[in-house]
């Protein structure tokens, strides 16, 4: 598959997943008017049917402010979870000079530059077009890799801007992540509630809301699970390295980040993490569902067979 086979598959697979959404989410609001009607006694219509049919074109608006709250502000909430900072070219010019050269080499605009600062090695792009991008690095990749190193690490960055991953990751992550945030919130409001019946038929309410948005939200994983392919990394790896030409400095910066790769900031946004060039952080049972990164060491042995060609 060449890049221009990439980037039709990824766009393909936004479309599919901005259909999927808005229907998976109808679904389960029929399957939750049918549970909590009686429950809560709170749904206009005594059928779940019509109840269903009355919430769906709330069910369509809410779907589309998701879509566009995704769409267009996706990239500045990944980055704001990470908490990175802006880096401009006359706070390090080495960097911001580095990330240039290699933008102009992939044919790609400049994109912005972000750090995070954690001491660990990693990096992540973001952004629903190469014109609107940014690439965020964290303080420990930049200070621990070499110049080559680090070149072949922000080629893998613009390979995913170019490909167009940045923009299908972004929908899939800011979407589900909006439903796990507001699911938590509707439990811990549920829990917080007083006593007394009408309380209690509203924490009910809002247990009922909170459950929902949390099944949403992992039921949704294994889509993002089989959107983002394990693929896109080997396809970003060889891309880096048709850029750089150095496989090698690609193989050696992966067996780096590999030693260190957790991001504090990220231990509670595990999403994100599907967006860095090496999962940083453990991966545990749940954190399974969302893992799209094939193992490193497979990734080291493809680029090491690279370089003896």
């Amino acid at each position: 598959m060449n890049v221009y086979d990439r980037i039709t598959a990824n766009n393909r697979s936004t479309v599919l997943i901005l259909l999927a959404f808005p229907f998976a989410l109808f679904i389960m609001v029929f399957l939750f008017s049918i549970l909590f009607i009686v429950a809560t006694d709170a749904l206009p219509y005594a059928n779940p049917l019509l109840t269903s049919l009355w919430i769906f074109p709330w069910v369509l608006i809410v779907a589309l402010i998701w879509i566009l709250v995704s769409y267009f502000k996706g990239g500045a909430m990944i980055l704001g979870m990470a908490h990175a900072r802006p880096v401009t070219f006359d706070d390090n010019r080495e960097l911001y000079r580095l990330v240039e050269n290699t933008a102009i080499m992939a044919g790609l605009p400049m994109p912005k530059v972000y750090l995070i600062a954690d001491q660990s090695l990693n990096a992540f792009a973001t952004g629903r077009n190469p014109k609107e991008a940014s690439i965020a690095l964290t303080d420990g990749i930049v200070k621990k890799l070499d110049k080559a190193e680090l070149q072949t690490v922000i080629a893998h960055e613009l390979a995913h801007i170019g490909n167009r991953d940045t923009r299908l990751m972004i929908i899939t992550i800011a979407g589900i992540g909006c439903f796990l945030f507001f699911g938590e919130l509707m439990l811990r409001t549920a829990f917080r509630s007083g006593s007394g019946s009408r309380n209690a038929k509203g924490a009910l309410i809002f247990f009922a809301i909170g459950v929902f948005c949390l099944i949403f939200g992992y039921i949704v994983a294994p889509i993002l699970r089989f959107a983002l392919s394990r693929r896109r990394e080997y396809q970003a790896d060889a891309t880096a390295v048709k850029i750089t030409r150095d496989p090698d400095a690609l193989a050696r910066a992966l067996a780096k980040i590999s030693g260190d790769p957790r991001v504090e900031a990220l231990d509670t946004n595990r999403l994100v993490g599907n967006m860095c060039i090496a999962n940083p952080g453990k991966v545990g049972f749940i954190s399974k569902l969302y893992l799209t990164h094939p193992p490193i060491d497979k990734r080291i042995e493809t680029l090491r067979s690279m370089a003896k060609v």
